[in-house]
């Protein structure tokens, strides 16, 4: 692989952190004892076995081992206040050992914060100068993916999305038809050859497109060539369940079956948090629910309340309730999804109330009676899930949990406007089912909260 000036960055976080402990060292001897004082034996000592704890834990616990998807800022110094932790403890347990030579505990305070302090600055520093370099196109990693289809134009859209981790594209290549002719680059005959005159860093193998034969010779290439290949595996199908992992000696077995008993207990769970939750937003807000109420009366002709039939788990219909925030008979002319706050079927105090989402709060009922959960994908009517099958099949999967109120599609997507956005949003609430427990039912809330606070809903 062509690491070009990549194999320096290790070398160069080594011999920094290594000048930094001991000027570390130096800073906390001078606050400690001042410009006068004489850098006594004792002190000596303590230094070499600094440098000796550090280098030890360099050695065990690698720390400087980054690929790019994980070059983040958050990511290092995780990893680099963990490293500062272990140096600390071991330090700590040396200073014990040598306190008969009168070390001081204020300078090893004193060194640690300083050497802290530092290492974070640089770091910073150094992610946000490196993936700028690269956003610029400096110090790029060229690939190419094999086999086209959904996978690799993921995979392709991730890369553009995300120019900071400095990869170039250079092409698909596979199987040429009339559909796909104008934008694959080549077909596997030209692949060695391409691979060779490119001198192609990263070939990403989309294995549902591809067969073995193939993907062999790619492999023996790549010891040939020097390049790096990467699987690319559609788990879509299998991580929507509930699955586990079992080694047979050293051969790994995915267990997808059903886990019923546990599937049970995250039911009863989620079941009993959904009736006491809704019970304390109904009846503790019970004067703000009825001051809503009335001024939805009064604002505007019509109910107080507006409801709706939607499709819930397993298929079965039922009827959801909002605070109506539209004019009466707003769909007159069909079903049709609002588009943002310049639909005229919105009421003014409509508006206000989908901002805040204090619209959806009847819906709480529906989670009493047992149609919605407070946390799950958005339930739609018969009429879109009609149009968005037959696009996105995978949106059945949704129907196999209750609907909410609120979901990850809800936070970091919003209400769709129309069927290709419910179809965006639907990657989102697809993720849910992969981990679906109290605690991420409560994380979803606690970010549905900040999204009424910052009145960010439409």
């Amino acid at each position: 692989m062509k690491h070009r000036y990549s194999f320096l960055f290790l070398p160069f976080q080594l011999i920094l952190d290594w000048i930094l402990l001991n000027l570390s060292f130096w800073i906390a001897y001078l606050i400690k004892f001042g410009f006068a004082s004489e850098f006594n034996t004792s002190y000596q000592w303590f230094l070499l076995v600094c440098n000796l704890i550090w280098l030890g834990l360099i050695v065990i616990v690698k720390p400087y081992n980054y690929s790019r998807i994980k070059f983040h800022v958050f990511n290092i110094l995780y990893q680099y206040l963990s490293l500062s932790g272990l140096f600390a403890a071991c330090m700590a347990f040396a200073w014990i050992i040598l306190r008969d030579l009168n070390l001081s505990r204020l300078h090893m305070l004193f060194m640690l914060m300083v050497f802290v302090a530092l290492g974070i600055t640089w770091r910073v520093f150094a992610v946000v100068f490196i993936k700028f370099y690269r956003a610029s196109g400096h110090n790029i990693r060229r690939y190419i993916i094999v086999g086209h289809g959904k996978l690799a134009t993921t995979l392709k859209e991730f890369y553009e999305n995300y120019p900071e981790f400095g990869y170039e594209f250079y092409g698909f290549f596979g199987d040429i038809d009339e559909n796909n002719k104008s934008i694959m680059r080549g077909d596997y005959d030209r692949l060695t050859t391409f691979i060779k005159q490119n001198t192609i860093d990263c070939v990403y193998c989309c294995t549902p497109y591809i067969n073995n034969e193939v993907l062999s010779n790619i492999i023996t290439q790549s010891e040939q060539e020097n390049f790096q290949v990467k699987l690319v595996i559609d788990f879509s199908s299998i991580l929507s369940r509930q699955s586990t992992v079992e080694y047979h000696d050293m051969l790994p077995i995915i267990d997808i079956s059903n886990r019923f008993w546990e599937d049970i207990k995250v039911q009863i769970l989620k079941r009993i948090f959904d009736i006491a939750f809704s019970s304390f937003i109904l009846f503790m807000g019970m004067p703000i629910w009825i001051i809503l109420g009335l001024i939805t009366k009064l604002s505007s002709k019509g109910p107080i309340f507006y409801s709706q039939e939607r499709i819930g788990k397993s298929g079965k219909p039922f009827r959801i309730y909002k605070f109506r925030s539209m004019y009466v008979n707003a769909e007159q002319e069909g079903p049709a999804l609002s588009f943002g706050n310049e639909d005229p079927r919105i009421t003014p105090w409509g508006q206000f109330m989908r901002k805040m989402r204090l619209d959806e709060i009847p819906q709480f009922y529906n989670v009493l009676k047992g149609d919605m959960s407070v946390v799950g994908p958005r339930p739609e009517r018969q009429f879109f899930i009609d149009q968005i099958t037959p696009i996105a099949p995978d949106f059945t999967k949704l129907l196999t949990v209750k609907p909410g109120i609120t979901s990850i599609g809800q936070v970091k997507f919003g209400y769709a406007q129309n069927v290709e956005e419910m179809i965006q949003r639907l990657e989102f609430d697809l993720q849910y089912l992969t981990k679906v427990s109290l605690f991420v039912d409560m994380l979803i809330i606690w970010e549905t909260v900040v999204v009424m606070l910052k009145a960010k809903g439409k």
